[in-house]
């Protein structure tokens, strides 16, 4: 994740109102919402489908109104159904489930899982990601619906109950309804972007494919690719992904084979095909404008694999100024498991035509 003062700082430097931004790995929907906030016009993509509900629901957050009937309405339709199932449902769940959530919490979640066509409506699709953002973290903080655990991803079920067990931890009651409408709140009541972005699910390397009505327009791209041997979203983000429909356990690689390359070669094939993708898109004077990071690869490696897979498709381009160096401190992951371990640097690279000042 970069902070939205990145983007902000990105958008007034490169862009004016009304210009194209484009974010092909879109994650938490950061480049999209700030640029709508700024009066670009904001596009994204992404293959995983919690980024892809995330990003939809800064996209076009529907009216508070809207929501809070929503909630209310899914409220009643629960008091009224048949927990019997949902019970069963639970109970037929690996152990996890029925220590990370309290009892009444997890069948409220059950059933809005069940209930949710956050696919095909706009304001289901705003109180999943609403879900989503509260699903898990620190319970010390009433803001979550889980047990003890970091916030930004999901660790192994086995790992979660040897600590809680360990800890003597055991979760807490929350209304999940009643925070909802809170959070909605929270998130609406000043208001909405007027201006309005476009999110779709799919594959960054066919994005010129899924956006034919922005060919030749994007004036700018801020993104982050996946990190080299870093982290596996999927993974990571397994119970976000159960809660969307997914299996109730980690998976690996049936969302995608290329958010954890291990392979420095295919990496950078990767982001050259990626670069291909989105090139059509592409106005003649855009810039891109990267962050990237990897685990058990020098700076110099990065800066130079990152450099080829550009100039593969972009030969007309260079860099602005040398790269951004940001160290990595601690993450909250490491607080759960101390020998979680990740890259200790992150670049931020500018890629624009020559005739750019």
């Amino acid at each position: 994740m970069f902070p939205e003062s990145f983007v902000e700082t990105q958008l007034k430097r490169f862009t004016t109102e009304g210009d194209c931004v484009f974010d092909p790995f879109s994650g938490r929907g950061t480049t999209l919402f700030e640029s709508l906030v700024n009066r670009r016009s904001a596009t994204a993509i992404d293959i995983n489908p919690v980024a892809y509900c995330l990003s939809k629901a800064k996209a076009a957050a529907p009216q508070l109104g809207t929501v809070i009937q929503r909630i209310e309405r899914l409220h009643e339709l629960f008091k009224r159904s048949n927990t019997t199932d949902l019970k069963q449902t639970s109970s037929e769940l690996p152990p996890f489930f029925r220590r990370a959530f309290y009892h009444s919490t997890l069948l409220e979640l059950l059933f809005l899982r069940q209930t949710l066509r956050w696919r095909e409506k706009p304001v289901d699709n705003f109180i999943a990601a609403l879900v989503l953002g509260s699903l898990h973290g620190e319970m010390a903080r009433p803001v979550y619906f889980s047990n003890q655990m970091p916030r930004t991803i999901c660790l192994k079920p086995d790992y979660s109950l040897r600590y809680w067990q360990t800890h003597g931890l055991f979760p807490q009651k929350r209304e999940v309804f009643k925070m909802l409408v809170g959070k909605a709140k929270f998130r609406l009541d000043h208001g909405r972007p007027k201006q309005r972005g476009l999110a779709r699910e799919g594959d960054a390397r066919m994005a010129s494919e899924l956006f034919p009505e922005f060919t030749g327009r994007i004036r700018l791209v801020i993104t982050s690719p996946p990190y080299l041997n870093v982290t596996a979203f999927e993974e990571d983000q397994w119970l976000r992904l159960w809660f969307l429909g997914g299996e109730p356990n980690p998976t690996y690689g049936r969302i995608s084979k290329d958010d954890r390359h291990q392979s420095a070669a295919r990496y950078w094939a990767f982001l050259t095909q990626t670069w291909r993708g989105i090139a059509p898109l592409l106005s003649a004077d855009s810039v891109l404008v990267l962050r990237i990071g990897a685990k058990s690869l020098p700076l110099e490696s990065v800066n130079d694999g990152l450099l080829t897979s550009l100039a593969n498709v972009f030969p007309a381009r260079r860099w602005l100024h040398e790269p951004a160096i940001s160290v990595i401190r601690g993450k909250q992951a490491r607080a759960f498991n101390p020998t979680a371990g990740g890259c200790q640097f992150e670049t931020d690279f500018v890629y624009a035509p020559f005739a750019s000042s």
